[in-house]
């Protein structure tokens, strides 16, 4: 593929789209392509001024232009599922031969797509490049930083089964979820400011009035997270009912990553089980883990301990220590940052093939903006 490209962006202004955008600009991205943005709503106006981005057209074009966007090389959307229910089959029929780079979940599963994380599985990109694959998806942002955490037991071959808890952040449901969060934390400190400011006052009347409150949170307050308050509190489901008593992104956890290294139907060889309880927590940016693997084989511990400190330059291993994982192994520590932890690693007292670990990570990074430009750039090079 020649360069420079053009690459037109979608969804660029929303809370995945603008964590791609300060990637991009942070890793000069924009140097060697040509850039043009699309926007569903506001169209015509001017195209935003980026540090190192050379804008091919000085306004926005129109997001729902079938033929505005068939004269780019790569697109890439993160404007969401109904963007992409929208455009993405239209512009296919017109002809479009170009690479498609998405956020959203609704091509994943697809034959035709790959689901992007390569320092994982660069080698299933590299075969499905080989092959003509031109859909490079984004993976479900709690996969994709469990596998950037423990990825090396999989690439080893060293995992039968996996059993995940998983602990959610508000973001994973978007910006108003957030707000929404935030929001509530300030309602519950207010019910009790009183109390607090007095040393004298008891503990149980401070925690009377915060349930309380929560309970007497209006529709209105509560409308993100389908009436349940998130402040001060938790849910143990994510996503839409399947019906068998699993969540939807609980079947992800499973399908993705199989999908994700190689494995399944579709690659012609056997998938790993993998089970998932998806719990969303009153934590800001960052999802976390707890992990149990049935082991193929009694690995060392030390091997297993090197084998993800040294799989990719992003994960840390945290000694299985208090002070060493109460210091890293945390939302606050992670939230903004490239670095994916995995801490707690030891072997169960259910035997030696039997391992436990927990792992954390940004899932606006390496959970959805990261992917995608990682993938422009591979396109850049084939």
């Amino acid at each position: 593929m020649s360069l420079p490209l053009q690459v037109g962006l979608v969804g660029w202004r929303g809370m995945v789209g603008s964590v791609l955008m300060q990637r991009m600009s942070t890793e000069r991205d924009f140097d060697a392509i040509e850039t043009t943005f699309f926007s569903t709503s506001a169209a015509g106006k001017a195209a935003p001024k980026i540090d190192g981005c050379t804008v091919f057209e000085p306004i926005l074009k129109d997001g729902n232009n079938i033929t505005a966007l068939k004269a780019m090389d790569v697109i890439i959307t993160c404007q969401g599922g109904d963007y992409t229910k929208a455009i993405y089959k239209p512009l296919r029929e017109s002809g479009w031969k170009g690479h498609w780079i998405d956020a959203s979940k609704i091509l994943r599963m697809q034959d035709d797509s790959i689901i992007i994380l390569d320092p994982i599985n660069m080698p299933v990109i590299q075969k499905a490049l080989a092959k003509g694959v031109t859909n490079w998806i984004g993976g479900n942002c709690t996969v994709s930083c469990m596998l950037m955490g423990v990825g090396a037991l999989y690439k080893a071959g060293l995992v039968e089964w996996m059993q995940t808890s998983t602990y959610q952040a508000a973001s994973g449901g978007g910006a108003p979820n957030m707000r929404e969060l935030l929001t509530q934390y300030g309602a519950l400190y207010g019910e009790v400011a009183d109390l607090l400011a007095d040393p004298a006052s008891a503990i149980l009347e401070i925690d009377r009035k915060v349930a309380a409150k929560q309970h007497a949170f209006t529709p209105a307050e509560t409308e993100n997270f389908r009436g349940i308050p998130l402040g001060g509190n938790l849910i143990p489901w994510i996503d839409a009912d399947r019906g068998d008593g699993t969540s939807l992104e609980e079947w992800k956890g499973g399908a993705e990553t199989n999908k994700i290294m190689g494995l399944g139907a579709m690659f012609g060889t056997p998938e790993i089980p993998i089970d998932s309880t998806c719990v969303r927590i009153g934590s800001m940016r960052c999802h976390a883990q707890s992990l149990t693997f049935k082991l193929t084989k009694d690995v060392p511990l030390a091997d297993i301990e090197l084998m993800i400190a040294n799989d990719n330059e992003w994960v840390s291993f945290v000694p299985n220590e208090r002070e060493k994982t109460e210091k890293n192994l945390t939302a606050m520590n992670v939230a903004g940052t490239m670095n994916i932890p995995v801490g707690r690693v030891r072997k169960l007292a259910m035997g030696p093939q039997y391992l436990g670990a927990f792992t954390i990570g940004d899932q606006l990074l390496w959970g959805a903006a990261e992917p995608l430009r990682r993938m422009l750039r591979i396109l850049q090079e084939s």
